[in-house]
């Protein structure tokens, strides 16, 4: 039945889709755990319980993320070798070192003390806990860190040279292969990516509760601290997401000139086309709108610059315009939603009714998942327009394929789809079950002495109940 399709499409979409689900995780797992760490080291500071019943409260949730987050990162170095056979076999020597320094740094330090930071607030001294905590979310960041230098390495490679089996081996530093031209702006936008959808959950779950009973101290202050970090972060996010953009231009034209629609080259100045249908058989973008001149003053400041179009690249390098061009503007629209969020939050604090206008309620309720929405999108942009390279302008996306027959591709897919759905999904119902319990004084902590499931119970663990009969 799958005899006549292709099997390298059929591997793409089964990549595209478990790591689309897998992004969803980390890029909230690695803004929840600084949250948590800036809501215990506030609770040190100032001995409020509103934060330490904040920490509790986001802890059984982070605790749930992190574990999907594994476990569906799992799946991505299998299909290395599944799928991706040859594309492991070529690039290893430089890529599998830093996969290797990933589980070596930051895995082993997560796991070292995610125990300590789930369990042991009752049996470690309060200072070493939130060490704990801190190295927790230090880990998540340096496991960005490598991921991000391994992608980035794929976008504009550097530092290798190709060795007489056709591999990619180191050449010179390391240093050149990790800090690639690309890795800062990507690693900086997508920290910031994930911080700020982190705060739009985090402003969203307060709002909801806010909307039940607006004086309720924890939603109150769940939500003043998202509205600060959304109002803050949108905008650097903004700037971030500029000088990524030069940054692309400059080592991946091709994926910009998707991203801005632009078949045709442009001597005198190229148009910012806002919305459109990219149209690849006649080479233009149909019903364009479009604001001359501005995509040359963006991308250049000068809005005579001229700028290279499609027409300069062969038709078989070209990647999939479509798709880049819409995952783009999704990704630039909630951006500036983002702002606009941001924003109206600082005028509902200037008036002081930040906890008082159910509008403002409402539009951060709408807002709590544009932020998974666009760093997927964001995903999309830079991995769809990377092609049809899985190393930029080195190895094709049809030479780094497993010689898999198509059915065989298929099936797994199917496997993926059912399982991803079924086993995510009720994951995610369960958070937002988690999510819809309203925060209260004295969050529920693991008891302080074991229970044991025979012989003599603790009677510290009794609260109160009648002994057993001796």
């Amino acid at each position: 039945m799958f005899d006549h399709l292709d099997p390298v499409i059929l591997a793409r979409i089964q990549f595209a889709f478990t790591v689309s689900f897998h992004f969803i995780f980390p890029s909230f797992s690695i803004g929840l755990a600084s949250y948590l760490a800036v809501l215990e080291g506030l609770w040190l500071k100032t001995g409020k319980s509103v934060y330490l019943d904040l920490f509790k409260y986001w802890l059984k949730i982070f605790a749930v993320v992190f574990a999907m987050g594994v476990v569906s990162g799992i799946v991505m170095s299998y299909q290395f070798g599944t799928n991706w056979s040859v594309f492991s076999v070529k690039t290893g020597p430089v890529l599998g070192p830093l996969m290797a320094y990933e589980v070596l740094t930051a895995f082993f330090l997560e796991a070292g003390f995610l125990g300590v930071m789930l369990f042991g607030m009752s049996k470690v001294g309060r200072k070493l806990h939130f060490v704990a905590t801190c190295m927790v979310a230090l880990g998540t960041f340096i496991s960005a860190t490598w991921i991000l230098s391994v992608n980035s390495w794929m976008q504009t490679p550097t530092g290798f040279a190709i060795n007489a089996a056709g591999q990619f081996v180191p050449a010179g530093s390391w240093l050149d292969i990790i800090f690639n031209p690309s890795f800062p702006y990507r690693l900086l936008h997508t920290l910031i990516a994930s911080y700020l959808t982190t705060s739009l959950v985090v402003g969203a779950v307060g709002a909801w509760h806010l909307l039940k009973d607006r004086t309720n101290p924890y939603a109150r202050k769940m939500f003043s601290m998202a509205m600060w970090m959304a109002a803050i972060v949108a905008p650097i996010q903004i700037f971030a997401g500029d000088l990524h953009g030069l940054n692309t231009l400059e080592h991946q034209p091709a994926k910009v000139m998707a991203m801005e629609g632009h078949y045709e080259s442009h001597p005198d100045g190229a148009p910012l086309i806002l919305f459109g249908i990219p149209n690849s058989a006649e080479k233009r973008v149909d019903y364009a709108i479009e604001i001359p001149k501005a995509s040359s003053l963006i991308l250049k400041h000068d809005p005579n610059a001229p700028l290279a179009g499609l027409d300069t690249i062969p038709d078989n390098r070209e990647p999939p315009v479509a798709i880049v061009f819409w995952s783009f503007r999704v990704m630039v629209g909630l951006g500036f939603a983002m702002l606009g969020l941001g924003v109206i939050s600082l005028i509902a604090r200037a008036r002081r009714s930040l906890y008082d206008w159910p509008l403002l309620h409402r539009l951060a309720i709408l807002m709590g998942p544009t932020g998974f929405v666009a760093v997927i999108a964001g995903w999309i942009t830079t991995e769809v327009g990377r092609q049809p390279y899985t190393v930029y302008g080195q190895l094709l996306t049809g030479q780094s394929h497993s010689p898999l027959a198509a059915p065989a591709v298929a099936a797994s897919l199917i496997a993926f789809v059912i399982v991803y759905f079924a086993v995510f999904g009720a994951g995610a119902w369960y958070l937002l079950k988690l999510m819809g319990h309203t925060p209260q004084a004295h969050e529920t902590e693991p008891p302080q002495v074991p229970i044991r499931s025979a012989g003599i119970t603790p009677a510290s663990a009794l609260d109160g109940a009648p002994r057993p009969a001796e």
